[in-house]
């Protein structure tokens, strides 16, 4: 799109030697900030990530700030997997970041894979945290009650053939929680090959809709 700001790199401290590698983009007058947490650090999963990407591309053309990072110990963030807690400090850093560059208190997460599992975990602690989406959370492997105790207008997308998020699962989950928008791709896997642009129309819904409203 044209005119849209590019990312910058930037470096977040956030304490015990850990220093985390980012890509930061503000908007002039952006209304909210949105945070884009990738899948497993053990498994290949980084901020390069076509789906977080994706997310960031579309969060992006919406004039919203963003902040995508690579978790400690993945590229060059420094420090070793904290096996979800240190995670969990390293995308409440992101928040506070992204709030602090964009000047705004509003504020979106957006977590793919494990990375939805520590958007769920942190977003629903944070009151600044306005809404969240959850790509493809892996209802077998993690716990997302979280999700509870937040009541924030929450965007979980499935793909019909993930077998991460089994749909039967993703069904159940959808229908615990009044405030969980579900959106189901068919034919999508975990990894979205070939689906990328159906996501990003559900996630620029929600976006529109939650994190800025009258943008777009």
């Amino acid at each position: 799109m044209a005119g849209m700001i590019p990312e910058e790199p930037l470096s977040l401290p956030v304490g015990g030697d850990v220093v985390l590698e980012a890509r930061l983009a503000v908007p002039p007058g952006a209304p909210a900030g949105v945070v884009i947490c990738h899948p497993h650090p053990l498994y290949g999963g980084d901020m390069e990530n076509p789906v977080v990407v994706r997310v960031q591309d579309v969060c992006a053309a919406l004039g919203l700030a963003t902040l995508r990072f690579n978790f400690r110990g993945v590229g060059a963030s420094s420090g070793t997997h904290g096996a979800g807690v240190g995670e969990q400090e390293d995308a409440q850093t992101a928040l506070d970041a992204v709030a602090k560059a964009a000047g705004t208190s509003r504020l979106a997460i957006v977590g793919y894979s494990f990375g939805a599992w520590i958007a769920a975990l942190v977003g629903s602690r944070d009151a600044r945290v306005a809404a969240l989406a959850l790509v493809a959370p892996p209802l077998g492997a993690y716990d997302f009650g979280a999700v509870e105790g937040k009541r924030a207008p929450t965007l979980a997308v499935c793909g019909t053939a993930d077998p991460y998020c089994p749909l039967a699962d993703f069904e159940r989950f959808t229908a615990r929680f009044s405030w969980v928008t579900p959106a189901v791709i068919n034919g999508a896997d975990h990894f979205f090959f070939g689906k990328l642009y159906p996501l990003g129309e559900a996630v620029g819904a929600w976006a529109r809709r939650h994190v800025a409203p009258g943008a777009g």
